[in-house]
């Protein structure tokens, strides 16, 4: 059996470490219970050790984030108080920065203000949806709930978002490669046969015409087209930057082949489960219509929930109104139609977001599966083609050779 090193919290609140012979982590940590404590570390060092339920690929500030919401959730519902799981949390987390930052939401808690109002004042942490969810979990004494429900939103996000990253990493890396191989080919290799050429006065073969030529091009022709090239992407950057160009590019995005229908789903489910965990929290159908909308990204999507919101106050529902816009699938009004008739909205709108991830999944795999051959077959043909045109022009030049 190995030795472990553990962080706990006992009954009266206060933070135990130390060691504990077992076969793996989670015996340990399942000997820590048995023993009367909350075991929020196991591992061989701080540094190393896994933490209870997080998962590794979560990043970042993000990572500090769901460790916050998970811990918190962990050692309200074992009783310990709000501002002794505040400085455990603090204790326990790596970065200094995130340190500091729940430190101070500590000193804010003491000095009177309720804990949605210390979260408040970091927003590059803490959104408004994380905000109003704490804030209805005070007002309704179940701030356990409320945290445990949070860990499952910010895991279900940060889940879905890691797989259409390292979905498109592929893709990138296929076309960075291509290009630099094609650039390589042009500006090195090729040079050297149009001296060979000029050297010897023989015919240049037309294949190898057009290769050196596109050479030539590209050497006189590349620092120019780089800083035009440099330009336009900082000009269409502060576009998009702006209200209108933010619309006009969303909007052209959801009309992309196959990349539309993979984002309109991804923002569906980021919807859905904003919604599913606002409404089960007890948040207003209209308030969290506002909240959730502003965890969107596109903002045609989102702008269409105004007139969502509109129609809830009007006494419509949400399902019609939702329907009417045309920015979500079909499906999805059908859903939340089943959950207004049966009374479980909460429960469609976790169960709509469920689908949707899933639909996100495959249509992104869909994406890729056509995407990443067409990329191979370009970059291929393009390779190809200046390899064959050297080739074509080394057998001439070993033709006059002999």
């Amino acid at each position: 059996m190995a030795s472990f090193y553990f962080k706990a919290v006992a009954r009266d609140g206060k933070l135990r470490t130390g060691t504990l012979a077992g076969e793996t982590g989670k015996a340990v940590a399942a000997e820590l219970r048995r023993q009367g404590l909350v075991p929020v570390f196991v591992g061989d060092e701080p540094s190393r050790g896994f933490r209870l339920r997080l998962p590794v690929l979560v990043r970042g500030r993000r990572r500090g984030v769901l460790f916050f919401t998970q811990e918190l959730s962990t050692l309200l519902k074992a009783g310990v108080p709000l501002d002794r799981s505040l400085a455990i949390t603090a204790q326990l987390s790596e970065r200094p920065a995130f340190r500091r930052m729940v430190e101070e939401v500590l000193r804010t808690l003491k000095g009177g203000k309720s804990l949605a109002d210390s979260l408040r004042p970091h927003p590059e942490y803490f959104s408004e949806l994380y905000v109003n969810m704490v804030r209805a979990g005070e007002a309704s004494g179940s701030l356990a709930a409320v945290f445990e429900r949070l860990a499952g939103f910010e895991t279900s996000r940060d889940e879905l978002r890691g797989y259409i990253i390292s979905s498109m990493i592929y893709p990138a890396l296929l076309s960075v490669v291509g290009l630099a191989s094609i650039l390589v080919l042009l500006n090195f290799v090729a040079p050297r046969f149009a001296a060979v050429f000029e050297q010897s006065n023989m015919a240049i073969p037309p294949a190898t015409r057009m290769m050196l030529g596109a050479s030539e091009w590209l050497r006189r022709y590349a620092l120019p087209m780089a800083g035009c090239a440099a330009a336009a992407g900082a000009g269409f950057y502060l576009y998009i930057r702006t209200s209108g160009g933010r619309l006009w590019w969303d909007t052209l995005r959801l009309r992309m082949p196959l990349l539309g229908s993979a984002l309109r789903k991804a923002e569906t489910a980021r919807f859905a489960r904003a919604m599913g965990t606002l409404v089960a929290n007890g948040v207003a159908l209209v308030q969290s219509i506002a909240i959730a909308g502003a965890t969107l990204s596109n903002r045609r999507i989102a702008g269409s929930l105004d007139a969502v919101a509109r129609g809830v106050k009007r006494g419509e529902g949400i399902a019609g109104p939702l329907g009417k816009t045309g920015q979500f699938p079909p499906l999805a009004a059908h859903l939340l139609t089943v959950g207004e008739e049966t009374g479980r909205l909460d429960e469609m709108f976790g169960r709509m977001a469920e689908i949707y991830e899933a639909e996100t999944r495959v249509a992104i795999r869909r994406f890729t599966a056509l995407f990443e051959p067409l990329i191979i077959l370009v970059m291929g043909v393009m390779v190809g083609a200046l390899i064959l045109s050297m080739l074509i022009a080394i057998t001439s030049i070993n033709e006059v050779a002999v």
